[in-house]
């Protein structure tokens, strides 16, 4: 009961057991090399996703940063709109005689005959 017996059991040397061997070698080796080409392809195949989603990733900042300048410039130029429509109604007042009589009373303080100008300070400037 202790140590199991130890069987000498020799090979068969015929072709059958021969071409038996050389498939089981064969075997082997086609597994071996399934083995190398599936891993090769799995490195290769997360080495392509890798760089994949690594050019998603800048891409996508890229994209926000550039997205995020177009809100500046639309914001910039709807701001610049603005002026040039206040200053083409700039160019129209000026050319108006009674505009520019009226300003020039308001800002430079010119009088008509016998006029009297008061000056009356504007609490808003004074804050």
């Amino acid at each position: 009961m202790g140590t199991p017996a130890q069987k000498n059991v020799s090979k068969i040397q015929t072709t059958y057991v021969a071409q038996q061997e050389y498939a089981e070698i064969a075997s082997a080796r086609k597994k071996k090399q399934v083995i190398r080409r599936l891993s090769v392809f799995f490195i290769f195949a997360s080495l392509l996703s890798y760089l994949m989603i690594s050019s998603f990733l800048s891409q996508t900042t890229k994209l926000e940063a550039k997205i995020a300048q177009k809100k500046q410039v639309d914001n910039q130029l709807a701001g610049l709109k603005k002026e040039r429509d206040n200053l083409k109604q700039e160019i129209i007042n000026l050319n108006d005689d009674d505009y520019i009589a009226k300003f020039a009373r308001k800002e430079f303080f010119f009088s008509k005959e016998n006029e009297v100008i008061f000056t009356i300070p504007d609490e808003k400037k004074e804050k």
